[in-house]
């Protein structure tokens, strides 16, 4: 990188711009719509050409307003003109209504912030037959009952600004999304993105673009007639939060590889800049600069752009695995509030200062959080840092879920992705039949590979978690965010696993036990170690480990009660590369009920030089598997029986 502050940010406003212009050769004459080309969501292309235009829309409106109005590419012309069009009603291409398409709401949002931080520049100088064009658009999401996440915030924001220029507005409203957004806090600066059957156990990166950005901008555009306090209540949480998140990215640059909406790839930045605009963060200038600008690169230079300047459906390259069904070409767009840096001045310190080392380049560090359930490991030697998650999954625990592998996997990290099979926005096209990366499973009679969710926490320490799910094959292991289908379903054992975490390596140990009225053949016990990329002609060594062609090691070692080494290779199932491998270890025939089974799980830089020692025992039913780590610290997993009699979905539908 090597650039000095003011190089910086001259980068910045650089690549912004670069963005902006790629896409005018897509829009609509009257600039109304911004179809860029490829597969459309499921919303189709005249609601896509919306969100084209809102997204690109909102990272003009940060680039205007720290450029104090300064204009060379005439983006506030080239947008009012769209303005004007778009919520025209006699115009045929007008901007689709909320009766019509419920993603005009999301869009409404990135349009409010827009007009708010370039008042000058384009609202004021609107015509008033516009301005009442614009409000009458906006005006049905009063009273409009909004799903209970995130969106309720798209709701607040537009009619906060709408009350500013002399639109419709409800306080009721604004009543219910504060309200609920108190509801969903965990504590310790996390939010829940909604409640999941009626717990907080939606844990993503939503927490961040999302349920810290707006709260926050929400009172900016209202100002004074904010209600008390609400300002320094949202600024205390999101420092809380940010002393969490810049231990959530690598020396590498990129965030936490968790969660659905990847294709926003540098979103993940919004509260960190947010953090700064609104002085609610406990980083340095420089640190926030840092992972911004380390960030930024990681993404240019893995190729998020295509050849013509247009931000890809994917991570690295290209790829559909990581999508929803709400996924459009535009939809990597809203990686634009990723640059509200621009929004502050250039003589502001976060554009002065030097820049300072991540958290993970300053030392090895461990942390628990609690409200997700994760526990972080941050290596300095090779940069990655690791979560390890027995916490939120995403689902309803009333009913059993297909696995999704952005929610239900054991292990995320900055350098991995989960492998992802199939399309996610085609029907049918999402079926994680076979959790492997990072999951332990049971294999039928047949080698299908169990479900986890709905999995419950059962205890959580500074280094150690344990939690438990009941083993499930699906009969449509079609998979989303939201759960998935209800379907019918097989029901197996109770399987507890508790990890161990220090470093580059996880002691993972699991028991297996019968359920109420179980019955039928064994199950093989699958426990599978990290995904990497690798070479097309990459071939397994029968050793457990996987060299990736990112320089990473990817190793496993049964400790008990698993002698079987294997690598499952795959093919375009990985958002790094089009084949990938992971390796795993299994029982040698059907697991033994009640008795522990361990695996020692590394992802680092090199092969893990020493390896933790693994004994057990047991106290009152209880299994205790004792670690004694090379350093010579200890933990110590605690894994219980279940209750035997405990039945929660005896009412539901049975294969």
């Amino acid at each position: 990188m090597n650039r000095t502050p003011a190089e910086d940010r001259v980068h910045w406003e650089r690549t912004a711009d670069r963005l902006l212009l790629a896409v005018r050769r897509y829009g609509s004459e009257d600039h109304a719509l911004v179809q860029l080309p490829g597969v459309p969501s499921h919303n189709g292309v005249h609601s896509d050409g919306l969100e084209g235009f809102a997204r690109t829309f909102l990272l003009a409106g940060f680039r205007l307003a720290g450029a104090g109005g300064e204009d060379p590419h005439d983006l506030a012309g080239w947008y009012a003109a769209g303005l004007a069009a778009g919520t025209d009603p006699d115009n045929p291409a007008r901007w689709p209504t909320f009766a019509e398409r419920n993603q005009a709401k999301v869009e409404a949002a990135s349009i409010a912030l827009a007009l708010h931080e370039t008042r000058p520049w384009i609202w004021d100088r609107l015509t008033d037959r516009v301005k009442q064009q614009v409000l009458d658009w906006l005006a049905p999401m009063v009273g409009d009952p909004m799903p209970g996440n995130n969106w309720i915030w798209f709701q607040g924001v537009t009619e906060a600004f709408a009350r500013t220029v002399g639109g419709d507005w409800r306080q009721q409203d604004l009543d219910r999304v504060i309200g609920l957004t108190d509801g969903w806090y965990a504590g310790e600066g996390w939010y829940s993105d909604g409640l999941t059957g009626g717990e907080r156990r939606n844990f993503d990166h939503y927490n961040g673009w999302a349920m810290h950005l707006y709260p926050l901008w929400f009172c900016r555009i209202l100002g004074d007639a904010a209600p008390g306090g609400l300002l320094d209540r949202y600024r205390e949480r999101l420092r809380r939060f940010l002393e969490d998140q810049r231990l959530l990215v690598g020396a590498n640059g990129s965030p936490l590889i968790q969660g659905r909406s990847l294709t926003y790839r540098h979103a993940a930045l919004a509260p960190l800049w947010t953090g700064a605009l609104f002085d609610a963060t406990p980083l340095a200038p420089g640190e926030t600069r840092a992972i911004a600008s380390r960030m930024l690169d990681h993404f240019t230079g893995h190729g998020a752009t295509d050849a013509g300047g247009l931000l890809t459906l994917g991570w690295h390259r290209p790829f559909r695995g990581i999508l929803q069904v709400y996924s459009g070409p535009a939809s990597p767009y809203w990686a634009s509030k990723g640059f509200i840096g621009l929004a502050l001045p250039p003589d502001h310190p976060v554009w002065t200062e030097e820049e300072t080392p991540l958290a993970v380049e300053q030392g090895d560090f461990h942390r628990t959080l609690t409200a997700p359930g994760w526990l972080v490991s941050g290596t300095a030697a090779d940069g990655v840092v690791r979560v390890v998650n027995h916490g939120g999954d995403h689902t309803d625990r009333a009913r059993p879920h297909g696995d999704d592998p952005c929610y239900a996997r054991l292990a995320y990290s900055t350098h991995t992705a989960p492998e992802t099979p199939g399309d996610p926005t085609v029907a049918g096209g999402s079926a994680d039949a076979d959790p492997l990366d990072n999951a332990v499973v049971l294999l039928d009679a047949e080698g299908r590979a169990s479900h986890r969710r709905p999995a419950t926490t059962i205890s959580f320490a500074d280094t150690t978690a344990v939690s438990r799910s009941r083993a499930h094959w699906l009969t449509d292991a079609t998979w989303n965010s939201f759960g998935g289908p209800d379907v019918r379903y097989t029901l197996g054992p109770w399987i507890t696993v508790g990890s161990a975490l220090r470093g580059s390596v996880e002691v993972r140990a699991v028991r297996v036990d019968p359920a109420a009225g179980e019955s039928g053949p064994g199950h093989v016990l699958r426990v599978g170690d990290w995904a990497l990329p690798v070479d097309a002609d990459f071939t397994d060594g029968g050793t457990g480990r996987v060299d990736g062609a990112d320089g990473l090691v990817s190793a496993v070692v049964g400790a008990y009660g698993l002698p079987r080494t294997s690598v499952v290779p795959g093919s375009d199932s990985n958002a790094f590369g089009a084949a990938s491998a992971t390796p795993v270890v299994a029982t040698d025939g059907p697991v033994t009920h009640g008795a522990v089974h361990a695996a020692l799980v590394h992802l680092g830089g090199t092969a893990p030089t020493a390896l933790p020692e693994v004994t057990t025992g047991e106290k009152d039913g209880t299994l205790l598997v004792d670690v004694a780590w090379p350093d010579g610290t200890r933990d110590t997993l605690r894994l219980p029986a279940p209750d035997p009699s405990y039945d929660p979905w005896k009412d539901r539908h049975r294969a």
